[in-house]
């Protein structure tokens, strides 16, 4: 059976390492649009782009997109995410998906299983990862987590977790940043203050896990190609999804 959730897409122009770079071109077509095509395989109930830039919103607007306009002066995606919600009048209990605006690959099936995934364990958020070796989780881009025995995240980390103590671990578990949680949540995590493990590390979710709310995470059913960050990775995924997929 299908569950109903909504996708927001967090899209700002001042990418500090790539600036502009919702609008930048991929075959022709700016990087919103494939995120946006992706999404909308989803199946979602709604789709809406979340931005502070009117250029953002008029190019989602001219290939028959959704865009809502959103405060410049948001923290963070999260934060640009509850602003739709309370605009666009969502219930407390939607399910939300955040969907980034840099990941053209995406695969829509794993957007559809964060969904189902929040819609179907015991969690107050919802994400997914992915098996990787220890050449790549030695990069600390590359997020690594740890979970319990009924797939709740115990920690997220830059560094290498579990350490090797014994040089036994042949393989990590890599954090992919796609996530799903009740509408009612975003509100409630907007409020909490930055704890002191999600400023060392610089990730947001620690947050959660800090006070006490539970993130459950599974195998992404798809690998996801690489995120958009710097001009290299806009080239490699240019690539990747070569020219007959335009």
């Amino acid at each position: 059976m299908a569950i109903d959730f909504r996708i927001v897409i967090p899209a700002r122009f001042a990418s500090s390492r790539l600036p502009g770079k919702p609008l930048r071109t991929i075959h022709g077509k700016p990087m919103i649009e494939w995120v946006y095509a992706t999404a909308q395989q989803a199946n979602a109930t709604e789709v809406v782009v979340a931005t502070d830039d009117r250029r953002i919103a008029d190019v989602v607007e001219g290939f028959g997109g959704r865009a809502c306009m959103t405060d410049s002066a948001h923290r963070s995606g999260t934060d640009r995410i509850l602003e739709v919600v309370q605009k666009l009048a969502w219930t407390a209990d939607s399910i939300v998906v955040n969907l980034q605006g840099d990941e053209p690959l995406m695969p829509a099936v794993n957007i559809t299983q964060v969904a189902d995934n929040l819609a179907t364990n015991e969690c107050t958020m919802a994400t997914l990862h992915k098996i990787v070796d220890v050449e790549h989780a030695q990069d600390p881009n590359l997020v690594k987590l740890v979970h319990d025995r009924n797939g709740h995240a115990l920690y997220f980390s830059r560094s290498m977790i579990p350490f090797d103590r014994n040089g036994e671990v042949k393989q990590y578990l890599g954090h992919i940043g796609i996530y799903a949680y009740r509408a009612g949540f975003i509100k409630i995590f907007s409020e909490l203050e930055p704890c002191d493990l999600e400023v060392a590390e610089s990730l947001e979710q620690l947050r959660a896990l800090c006070n006490g709310y539970a993130i459950h995470t599974e195998i992404a059913r798809a690998e996801p190609g690489p995120g958009v960050d710097t001009e290299e990775d806009l080239v490699k995924v240019e690539k990747l999804i070569g020219p007959m997929s335009t």
